[in-house]
């Protein structure tokens, strides 16, 4: 998770010297800007993710078991 974070960090400073470079009102500034908001909406992405209740557990740990099988249709 710090990776995207470190990552996030980078494209802020990046976004922070093209608006300074090409102005605020620049579409380079706004694009820098938009890459700073995808990988934020990123890490809030991966924030979220479901965790494995028991059952899903207990098949990650014994799959060759009667209850975990998947059948094909």
């Amino acid at each position: 998770m710090s990776d995207i974070q470190d990552k996030i960090k980078e494209e802020i400073d990046n976004a922070h010297s093209v608006c300074d470079i090409n102005g605020s009102e620049s579409p380079e500034c706004a694009a820098a800007w938009d890459a700073v908001e995808e990988l934020q909406a990123e890490a809030s992405h991966q924030k979220q993710v479901k965790p494995k209740n028991s059952f899903e557990q207990y098949c990650d740990d014994n799959p060759e078991a009667a209850e975990c099988r998947i059948y094909d249709e």
